[in-house]
């Protein structure tokens, strides 16, 4: 499931993928510039969930 996730983000440019080749392989992942242009989406839904937790967590 996440290597997909992961497939489908470096697919659409909002993360690079970069293996090294040590033993054992390592493998890193970076945002683009391009994720970098949704931060002000992704910190609206992080502060509307901060501001509706105690809700969410009731139901």
């Amino acid at each position: 499931m996440l290597s997909k996730e992961l497939k489908e983000m470096e697919m659409n440019k909002i993360i690079v993928r970069k293996v090294y080749p040590d033993s054992p392989v390592l493998v890193e992942y970076e945002t683009t510039p391009y994720c970098k242009t949704f931060a002000n989406i992704i910190q609206a839904m992080i502060d509307w969930g901060k501001e509706h937790r105690k809700m969410i967590r009731e139901e």
